[in-house]
């Protein structure tokens, strides 16, 4: 395995790959690895002949300082994690000012309301930082495919939209048995909060089966009310939205497609999840 703090040492090397003609697949990461992450680098392995992965915790796509001081940071634990899928793994590994130079900044961008709902209306200019790292990112990896999790499907939406020459692919959320999504925040939690956040996954589940059974609004707030009902959870947001532009919509049209998108918090700790209706 091959490990490049330098990005300019990533980019010769990439580019001697290229000669050989050699497709390349990307996988961005913040490191804490799950395998939910392994299951991106697979998907980029059966792709592409070269696999990067990148590891660098984006201090702009935080909005709560506290989060970013608590955020996992281990990179001898994920590169052990890593070589488990193939000692041919590149790692990307930079700090701060290897991606920003002297001084960090963010970007503006307009998203054409992809941002205006759920993550983007609950974490401040979250997708701005998002997509200013992303962007940085793609232009030193340069890879044909780049893989993302649909765990963060309005992300996922969003780094679509961004103008690139990179094929965006997303891919199936894994979960762990009891139906929560892999996520690194997992990690905060206790084996009983985790047993009453695999609630989540439950309520959209039950939510996608009576979609066309319910009126919206009242089918909401019933799945609303059940993960009140836990003590150990508060709900910031359930909203059904349109897969094309994140719209929230009261009614389905079934010509279109939908996802029911949502954020709770689990003793304290922020989950989000989403799933397809139709």
């Amino acid at each position: 395995m091959k490990i490049f703090h330098n990005k300019l040492e990533l980019i010769e090397h990439l580019n001697q790959l290229r000669k050989l003609g050699l497709s390349i697949g990307f996988v961005p990461t913040m490191g804490a690895l799950h395998k939910g992450h392994l299951s991106l680098l697979k998907k980029s392995f059966s792709n592409n002949k070269v696999s990067v992965v990148s590891i660098f915790i984006n201090p702009t796509q935080f909005n709560n300082s506290s989060d970013l001081s608590t955020y996992p940071n281990n990179l001898k634990e994920d590169c052990s994690l890593l070589k488990n899928i193939s000692e041919e793994i590149l790692v990307f590994a930079p700090d701060s000012k290897e991606i920003y130079g002297n001084k960090m900044y963010v970007k503006s961008y307009d998203f054409k309301g992809l941002d205006k709902f759920m993550e983007g209306e609950f974490r401040n200019n979250h997708f701005q930082g998002v997509a200013t790292v992303v962007e940085l990112l793609l232009d030193i990896v340069k890879p044909d495919k780049a893989y993302f999790g649909e765990k963060d499907f309005q992300q996922l939406q969003i780094i679509k939209s961004l103008k690139t020459n990179i094929k965006i692919i997303g891919c199936e959320t894994q979960r762990e048995k009891s139906g929560l999504a892999l996520s690194s925040r997992n990690n905060k939690l206790s084996l009983k909060s985790k047993k009453v956040a695999s609630n989540i996954f439950k309520s959209l589940t039950f939510l996608k089966s009576n979609i066309s059974n319910y009126n919206i609004k009242d089918l909401t707030n019933t799945v609303s009310d059940n993960i009140n009902s836990f003590d150990q959870m508060n709900l910031e947001y359930l909203i059904i939205a349109d897969e094309d532009k994140l719209v929230p919509t009261d009614s389905i049209n079934f010509k279109k497609k939908y996802r029911a998108f949502i954020s709770v918090f689990v003793d304290g700790i922020r989950l989000i999840d989403n799933i397809a209706l139709n």
